[in-house]
């Protein structure tokens, strides 16, 4: 994107991260949101990073262990369509795992699913030897991933941006 889409404005809200925030809202009684800083006008509730280097594993480990024996539901900002009947639908898949998350029939989207608090450690230690892929975690947890049939719309590029701006 040659920016942060986070702070991209979307859906009539200063930013990608407000509207996402805004649609989970609706869902989760808390609603938090991971970042270095706070950056959001007006402030959104944080889970501050306590690390450098800018890693998806570092960053699921910090926000696990803010939890106490629970499943934490993870979306990213720049996949702000997520839909409730994806999430019932892992949230009633979560028997016997540690893990669950979407795929459709191109990606696992290791960043949209539910993950049990208590993989806050593994994370952690994965993070420290410099793995930072959330699939490797999946190899030591139970983990189990959903496919469903619709979209899951990210934004990377300018384009995607522009077209899924209109779809609000």
């Amino acid at each position: 994107m040659g920016k942060d889409k986070t702070l991209l404005p979307f859906g009539g809200y200063p930013t990608l991260t407000h509207f996402c925030y805004a649609r989970f809202s609706e869902i989760f009684k808390s609603v938090y949101v991971s970042s270095k800083e706070q950056k959001f006008v007006p402030n959104l509730p944080l889970i501050k990073d306590d690390f450098d280097s800018f890693s998806p594993m570092g960053a699921l480990a910090v926000i696990l262990e803010k939890f106490n024996d629970e499943f934490i539901f993870i979306n990213p900002a720049d996949m702000p369509f997520t839909s409730q009947n994806v999430i019932k639908t892992l949230y009633e898949n979560l028997n016997e795992v540690k893990i669950c998350v979407a795929k459709d029939k191109e990606f696992t989207h290791s960043l949209c699913g539910f993950y049990h608090s208590s993989l806050a450690l593994k994370a952690k230690e994965l993070y420290e030897k410099g793995e930072h892929k959330i699939g490797l975690l999946f190899k030591e947890a139970n983990f189990k991933s959903i496919e469903f049939d619709e979209k899951f719309y990210n934004i990377n590029y300018p384009n995607e941006y522009e077209n899924l701006k209109e779809r609000v």
